[in-house]
């Protein structure tokens, strides 16, 4: 039997996240609620045994991502199958407007569509997985909530079981090449 877990963390909060705007592949640092977070997360994440700690390369996933590896005493990596997705001229807007305009953001012209998020985001997943499964480790990945949403989807994860707060994480485990979810949407207290 090979397994491997993943912790699956959103990154911490910017002031997009907290305008309700749809963030995409606009880069914005972690704002100072946001920075606390991160913080808390490598706090939460400290004890993992993540060997491996990745992340997309937008400023705020790397920003909580090297919160989150400086504890484990690892190198914060970047890959690029983990950058959010792209909402193009709909990026900075309010996501309520966009949803009141065209039904859902899927609807909205030039969004990347969730299929293709999946097709890049999985296989990414997987090759770390199985660099964690080589070395004996877990793996922390940082990323967005347009590519958690849809991966936990594809695993089996009921969307209205979904509520992927900013800076929460998801624990998978990888058991003979099989995705399970073990727990959804853990906050850490950001007091500790």
């Amino acid at each position: 039997m090979t397994m491997t877990t993943v912790y699956l963390c959103r990154h911490g909060e910017t002031a997009l996240n907290a305008d309700g705007r749809l963030r995409g592949l606009a880069d914005p640092d972690l704002n100072e609620t946001g920075l606390g977070q991160a913080v808390a997360l490598g706090r939460a994440l400290a004890g993992s045994g993540a060997g491996f700690v990745v992340s997309s390369p937008l400023a705020r996933a790397r920003q909580t991502a090297a919160a989150i590896a400086e504890p484990l005493g690892v190198i914060a990596e970047v890959d690029e199958g983990f950058n959010d997705r792209d909402y193009g001229e709909w990026t900075g807007q309010v996501k309520a407007e966009v949803v009141a305009r065209f039904g859902s953001v899927d609807a909205a012209p030039g969004v990347e569509p969730t299929p293709d998020v999946i097709a890049r985001a999985r296989p990414t997943l997987e090759r770390w997985a199985d660099r964690g499964e080589q070395a004996d480790c877990a793996v922390a990945v940082v990323t967005h909530d347009a590519v958690i949403r849809p991966l936990l989807v594809d695993f089996g994860v009921a969307e209205d079981q979904l509520d992927v707060r900013t800076a929460s994480y998801q624990i998978l485990d990888r058991v003979d090449g099989e995705w399970t979810v073990r727990e959804l949407d853990i906050l850490p207290d950001a007091r500790d």
